[in-house]
């Protein structure tokens, strides 16, 4: 109980960014415990997984509506996992310098959703895609979205990249480049995907220049549900507060009952007090 405990204030002491990659590390984790359970049950390992991927069909978003966030939690190999999370670290260090955590979060988890929503219509407008149901997971279109909208809102400043200082502008149409130019060699949705991150990522920061935050509605809406959420767990903490204090105070009317009870027994009842007495007549019956 200690270790958790301390697990839980270390984790609350974490960014946003740190979080999400944590999170990350987790369900990447579970899955393997999971596994090696159905394993031993003969049971398909993938079925489950399959709710949390993003189909490319919109009749299973429609079922699975949770699934437009969740398939970036879910990666398929450690190096896959590895990348995102390293990038995405560095990048988030740089917005959290500059931004507040819910506008990192906006960027992030939009990133996502608009990833997303261009790996669905790539299935269905490109004949490429004909006849392949091939899910995706990963949080690539995210990092993708938090490293265009770094290096859309700064692209002047530079980093040092090996042995050279470059301008991050160049890194961004780097990216982007590298994503497009990858379509026909594999993961063609996936890298789709991320190329719907990075415009996510670029409009936001030049929209944030010139003074609109374009995921103002999307932030009012997941702090809708987060208040809605904090508001259950703060009612059910006082009731259950109330329920503490209810046996409390029954547990101590019974032993003053008890005592009362006693002290007549050895001295009769004329050898209560007032109060007792009042005591006695108020509670007895309880």
């Amino acid at each position: 109980m200690t270790y958790l405990n301390d697990l839980k204030y270390k984790y609350s002491g974490f960014s946003i960014a740190e979080k999400i990659i944590f999170l990350n590390i987790i369900f990447f984790l579970i899955p393997y415990l999971i596994n090696t359970l159905l394993f031993l049950f003969n049971i398909n390992s993938k079925s489950y997984i399959e709710l949390f991927l993003l189909s490319p069909e919109f009749n299973n978003l429609i079922i699975k509506p949770w699934t437009v966030v969740t398939y970036s939690f879910i990666h398929d190999g450690f190096f896959h996992l590895f990348w995102n999370m390293l990038l995405l670290y560095y990048i988030s260090r740089m917005i959290l310098n500059l931004f507040s955590s819910s506008t990192f979060i906006n960027i992030y988890f939009l990133g996502v959703i608009i990833g997303g929503i261009f790996f669905l219509f790539s299935y269905s407008f490109f004949p490429v895609f004909k006849g392949d149901f091939s899910s995706m997971g990963g949080s690539s279109a995210g990092v993708m979205a938090a490293i265009i909208f770094m290096c859309a809102y700064s692209p002047e400043n530079k980093i040092r990249l090996f042995l050279f200082n470059i301008k991050l502008k160049y890194i961004g149409v780097l990216f982007f480049v590298f994503d497009i130019i990858q379509i026909p060699y594999g993961n063609a949705g996936g890298h789709i995907a991320h190329i719907g991150g990075a415009i996510l990522g670029f409009f936001y920061a030049r929209n944030l220049i010139n003074g609109r935050d374009i995921g103002s509605g999307f932030e009012n809406l997941w702090k809708f549900f987060l208040k809605k959420r904090r508001k259950k767990a703060t009612n059910k903490f006082f009731r259950d507060i109330n329920k503490v204090n209810k046996k409390l105070e029954k547990s101590y009317k019974q032993k003053s009952i008890d005592a009362i009870l006693d002290k007549i027994s050895k001295s009769g009842y004329e050898s209560l007090s007032d109060k007792e007495k009042d005591f006695l007549s108020r509670y007895g019956e309880d």
